[in-house]
């Protein structure tokens, strides 16, 4: 008789636990502006495409009715807080973290320097907590001193009390490590794909001709420096060129107000308010160059984007925009509208900044690729678990 031999077991790798994972810090999305707000719903969305259940917790006063409470596999977590400057940020902040107490994610992951001042209640509630640090913050014109100490205070407790660090840029990473002598992690902000808009419709919606309008996006801020862009615009010999301005206030103040009585006054601008989809890819498109004027930034998505649909650049010259722009780069000081005037007519005579090359495309897409940057940050996070 034929002796019946056993089946080998065969070995199987046990899979790795999916990390449940609570990110705050941030107004929402989607169609919400702003830098922090992008780069969590690119996160977010490719960490649940890599294994990962995410929650954010976001601010009900800035969510569309039609947004449920699952957006492209995140669940959004609506926690209500009061829209005032300073207010909003840190209140909502504090009943997220102590309700994440509750939940008990894996990782507790805060968004911001702001939001970071609660890093030692997480700590005490027994929570893994990761801290993003996207921008120093307390160098905006906008804030004064208490909330500017604030915000010192809420990098302090960030930085020095996470169990992991990450810093979006080179240059923040020299000022946190040179400062708390603390080890960061560098992980960019990423780009998606361009989508590139050939045709003339949308643009024809805004008054603007393909190829003559000088575009920056961002919100309307202190730091972004609208007032120098309308005067450097006025200023400029740029017959036939418009200036065209993507991004709106958080909030009506006089900053805000300042702005669009300055671009309604002004020949050659318009004010597109806050865009998306669609219109923004075509803005991209089809600009004869694009600017960024700020005062400071961390990592501007803004000109990841403008990158990578290959326009023009005309920056101000600060460490974070040296860092990811290329040759041909058209630097102006900040706050000088007469050298900015010089680069709008530049511009409008075809002696602007040198476009984008295939090569630098190519760079801008290895280096900020969400999906590459979620499997960085999937492994941070599993170091933040083991306590290595």
């Amino acid at each position: 008789m034929m002796e019946v031999m056993p089946a080998q077991a065969t070995a199987v790798e046990p899979a790795r636990p999916i990390l449940r994972v609570t990110m705050l810090g941030l107004r929402g999305f989607p169609k919400v502006q702003g830098g922090i707000e992008n780069h969590v719903e690119n996160l977010a969305t490719r960490l649940v495409e890599i294994g990962c259940e995410v929650e954010v917790i976001v601010r009900s006063s800035y969510m569309a009715e039609d947004v449920g409470r699952i957006w492209q596999g995140v669940r959004l977590a609506r926690l209500w807080a009061p829209r005032a400057t300073g207010v909003e940020a840190f209140f909502h902040t504090l009943v997220g973290v102590l309700r994440a107490g509750v939940t008990r994610p894996d990782i507790l992951h805060i968004h911001g320097i702001g939001p970071a001042l609660f890093t030692p209640i997480g700590r005490l509630l027994g929570l893994r907590v990761v801290v993003t640090h996207h921008s120093l913050n307390y160098e905006h014109e906008k804030w004064g001193r208490f909330a500017r100490w604030l915000l010192r205070l809420g990098e302090t407790a960030g930085m020095r009390l996470a169990h992991r660090r990450i810093v979006v840029s080179r240059y923040l990473a020299e000022r946190v490590r040179g400062r708390y002598q603390v080890p960061v992690e560098v992980i960019p902000n990423g780009i998606p794909m361009p989508n590139i808009q050939p045709g003339t419709v949308i643009l024809n919606s805004f008054g603007l001709t393909p190829g003559r309008y000088i575009l920056t996006v961002a919100r309307i801020d202190p730091v972004k420096r609208q007032l120098d862009l309308i005067a450097a615009m006025g200023a400029a010999r740029a017959r036939g060129w418009t200036l065209a301005i993507v991004g709106s206030a958080d909030y009506q103040d006089a900053y805000a107000r300042s702005v669009t009585e300055a671009a309604q006054a002004a020949e050659g601008v318009v004010l597109l308010g806050h865009q998306t989809g669609s219109n923004l890819a075509a803005l991209f498109s089809q600009a004869g160059a694009f600017t960024m004027v700020s005062s400071m930034e961390g990592q501007p998505i803004a000109v990841l984007e403008a990158l990578s649909y290959g326009c023009p650049l005309i920056l101000s010259d600060i460490p974070a925009h040296r860092e990811i722009a290329p040759s041909g780069t058209r630097f102006v000081a900040v706050g000088d509208v007469a050298d900015l005037a010089g680069a709008f007519e530049a511009a409008a005579s075809g002696r602007a900044a040198e476009g984008i090359d295939a090569a630098d495309r190519a760079r801008i897409a290895e280096a900020h690729d969400w999906t590459a940057i979620a499997r960085r940050t999937l492994q941070l996070y599993r170091d933040a678990l083991s306590g290595r």
